[in-house]
């Protein structure tokens, strides 16, 4: 699915994108986006923390921006607060993440529970 955030603009791939405006109606694009989820990888992440975050930043709907880390467990979430400034929240195994754009609680644990680290299959820390 491509997220646009500005009409006639660049689009991206996100990862996950949810929209919860009606005005999102055409099966291949979203423009109104209220949740972003990026899975950060070695390749992508400079792109997600930067470009694609910069722009979708200028999306007046989107309320949270969520990456998760794959090389180590954690997620950081970006929240639009009141004032329309962006909250970093950092949450980490043993945390419990509410996505409140989509009002869905989620253990980070369970982001993870099929995942086996570099660590953790070597036996290195």
């Amino acid at each position: 699915m491509k997220v646009q955030v500005e009409p006639g603009q660049k689009y991206f791939y996100s990862d996950v994108v949810v929209t919860c405006d009606d005005r999102d109606d055409d099966p291949q694009w979203i423009q109104f986006p209220c949740l972003i989820i990026e899975v950060l990888s070695p390749s992508t992440e400079a792109a997600d923390r930067g470009k694609k975050f910069a722009a979708y930043r200028q999306s007046r709907t989107l309320q949270e921006y969520v990456l998760v880390q794959v090389e180590q467990p954690g997620v950081e979430v970006f929240r639009r607060n009141e004032h329309g400034k962006w909250v970093l929240s950092d949450y980490n195994l043993g945390d419990t993440l509410l996505l409140e754009s989509v009002n869905v609680e989620i253990a980070i644990a369970d982001l993870y529970r099929q995942v086996q680290f570099a660590a953790e299959a070597t036996g290195n820390e």
